[in-house]
């Protein structure tokens, strides 16, 4: 159980109504139907009578409703206090990125923000998008570099920055090494190391659907989290892996990254990468941040 969760359950509960619930939300319905039943699976018990017509809330429903609420509350002020105290020291710029940001993004802004800005202190936190939003809801973080979630909590602003490019991570000893670039075709009978779905939902319907797109199941031969781990995974002959093409920046020896040939598919497989801050919260060295950020973005993106 989760604040996400609740938060879906007490907006379709507050309007009896899924579709104007999560419009409420900034998501889609399907994605509040799935986060409440969720709840519902790990309570035990049904909170809606659901039929073609009309939403109810049932007994167990009535019941919790209160509790969520405070529940809620009791989040918000915890987060409150937070940025309270976090306003009261001296203001260090936190900034969070996932893996594939730490490596690509973050090294190229460094020089121009602090010639921009001499003298100011970044503090860079790299964690996957479901550790980082927490944080900037706490107040522990001034900005993050990550995957928006399908859920995007409205105490929170996602600037989509732009969309990172997936290439293949194989073995330079493979035989495909030697080409200017890979079809997924290619791909079909290998193995291959896929991020874990619960920690990296992007990475890992990336691939899924490329290979979809295709016509072709993907042969997932292990399972990892870590960029690091999964590109170490491909050095020693464990697979191959479809990646941001700014995991290249992490300089494994023994592995090549070639980029896939241009299709329709792969044309629209690229990351989606977003600056994400605490809606409502003012913050001028965050602000210098992003007026650099935009004057380098033309050149991010085409590393990217």
């Amino acid at each position: 159980m989760n604040i996400t969760q609740l938060k879906c359950f007490l907006a379709a509960a507050e309007v009896l109504h899924f579709g104007r619930a999560a419009q409420s939300l900034d998501i889609l319905p399907a994605t509040l139907g799935r986060h409440v039943k969720q709840l519902e699976d790990h309570l035990g018990v049904a909170l809606f009578q659901r039929t073609t017509r009309a939403v109810a809330l049932t007994e167990a429903g009535t019941r919790v409703l209160e509790d969520a609420r405070a529940l809620i509350a009791q989040a918000e002020t915890l987060e409150e206090k937070a940025r309270a105290v976090r306003s009261a020291e001296p203001h260090v710029l936190r900034v969070g990125a996932i893996d594939s940001a730490a490596a690509g993004l973050i090294p190229q802004i460094l020089q121009p923000l602090h010639e921009a800005r001499p003298g100011l202190e970044i503090q860079i936190i790299e964690q996957k998008t479901i550790y980082l939003l927490p944080k900037l809801l706490s107040g522990s973080l001034d900005i993050a570099f990550c995957r928006p979630p399908d859920v995007r909590d409205p105490k929170l602003v996602f600037r989509t920055l732009f969309y990172e490019t997936a290439v293949v991570a194989l073995p330079k000893s493979h035989p495909l090494a030697d080409r200017e670039s890979i079809e997924i075709a290619d791909l079909a009978e290998e193995p291959l190391i896929v991020p874990d779905r619960r920690s990296r939902p992007h990475s890992h319907d990336l691939t899924m659907s490329l290979f979809l797109g295709a016509g072709l199941t993907a042969r997932v031969a292990q399972i990892a989290e870590e960029k690091q781990t999964i590109v170490n995974l491909v050095a020693a002959g464990t697979g191959l892996a479809i990646v941001p093409r700014w995991t290249a920046r992490l300089r494994v020896e023994g592995v090549r990254f070639l980029p896939l040939a241009k299709t329709d598919a792969t044309s629209q497989a690229k990351l989606i990468l977003a600056a994400a801050w605490a809606r409502g919260t003012r913050d001028p060295l965050r602000d210098d941040f992003l007026h650099v950020l935009n004057l380098q973005l033309e050149a991010l993106e085409a590393s990217a």
